[in-house]
């Protein structure tokens, strides 16, 4: 019966998408030089759950005037697209609104598998028409070169932006085991068993650890993901030593990165994670897979990278062993990492950095309507 619905849904959603970009058609673009902005698309509150790249919305709608209808600027990520976004795009270009994408990964064979063509066809349409694109590392442009399409327009990569008035470190650190953050969503099984299997052989030499699990647990599984969860958990004898903490609001994270002390970061080819640049805005150097863009947020010395080969058609999960010396010696100097993760963030990716970019940027196309 879905299946069967899906045409009927699509041509549904499309017509919507239609009925909006003419509804601002006809509301015309305002000023055309104060900038003006739309997302379509509702943005969360910060003390809603929000994750990914809907993150980027709230810092552009508190710092530009939003007007869904009497825009200038049509702003687009592309992990979390309107429906009907290439239709919305059309539209705000007839009426001489400027299309800005902020460009994440995209689908490719390894975690799409087949059918990446039509996943990645709307995002494609879009690098075309885009009047601008900001890539969100050079993995980003590298991925979307290939398995999109190139840009048209000018581009830039600008990565992702963090809060350092916010994500700050803990006053300081009160006695405890050495504690792990898996941060993000857990949609790969290898993400967390690669985790847990790393905690399970840093306590085998002896180390006093523990791990903190954030997000949703949503692998395809045969059974609930929870409880292949609790399988790998009593496989590797660490069950009691790991804290499954679900999702968290914007609001509540920098307390949740302030109750550890390093990031384990174990996803393969992520394009530029914001849980990263938020664990370093809090002092926690990440140990994470040497892939994506992941190495160019944490740099030479607020972190560990376990070398990856760059494979389109597999994903390549870090070794467990690779990730506990890791953890060990991140450890082992801990409190000159933490101050380099710090000193990383607030110099490199600071929100106010970010959304001066985007300012100059956006005047610099407004002035040429």
């Amino acid at each position: 019966m879905r299946s069967a619905l899906a045409p009927i849904s699509r041509a549904m959603r499309m017509a919507g998408a239609h009925g909006l970009g003419l509804a601002a058609f006809a509301a015309g673009r305002g000023s055309p030089t104060d900038i003006r902005m739309a997302f379509a698309l509702r943005v969360p509150r910060s003390n809603e759950i929000a994750h990914g790249g809907i993150i980027k919305l709230q810092h552009l709608q508190h710092a530009f005037a939003e007007s869904p209808f009497r825009f200038n600027v049509l702003y687009l990520v592309s992990s979390r697209l309107p429906d009907g976004a290439h239709v919305l795009a059309a539209w705000a270009k007839r009426k001489g609104a400027k299309v800005v994408l902020n460009q994440n990964g995209v689908a490719y064979p390894a975690w799409h598998g087949p059918g990446w063509e039509q996943t990645n066809r709307v995002n494609s349409i879009l690098l075309a028409a885009a009047d601008y694109v900001f890539y969100q590392s050079a993995f980003c442009k590298l991925s979307a070169d290939r398995f999109a399409a190139p840009a048209r327009a000018a581009t830039e990569v600008l990565h992702n932006p963090v809060d350092t008035k916010r994500f700050v470190p803990a006053p300081s650190r009160p006695p405890r085991p050495v504690t792990l953050l898996l941060g993000g969503s857990q949609d790969q099984r290898y993400r967390f068993a690669s985790a847990v299997e790393a905690l399970a052989r840093v306590r085998g030499h002896g180390i006093d650890a523990r791990l903190i699990v954030t997000g949703r647990l949503r692998w395809p599984s045969d059974r609930t993901p929870r409880a292949d969860a609790e399988d790998i958990l009593r496989g590797a004898g660490v069950g009691e030593h790991v804290e499954l903490l679900g999702q968290y609001t914007q609001e509540a994270a920098p307390a949740i990165f302030n109750r550890a002390d390093i990031l384990i970061h174990t996803k393969y080819n992520d394009p530029c994670p914001t849980v990263v640049l938020e664990a370093l805005a809090c002092g926690l150097p990440v140990v994470y897979s040497r892939s994506g863009g992941v190495p160019e947020l944490v740099g030479d010395d607020a972190g560990y990278g376990v070398d990856a080969p760059l494979d389109w058609e597999h994903d390549i999960p870090p070794a467990p062993e690779a990730l506990a010396a890791g953890v060990m010696t991140i450890r082992a100097n801990l409190e000159r990492r933490s101050a380099a993760a710090r000193q990383r963030a607030v110099g490199r990716f600071d929100v106010a950095r970010w959304l001066a970019r985007h300012e100059s940027v956006l005047q610099g196309l407004l002035a040429t309507s």
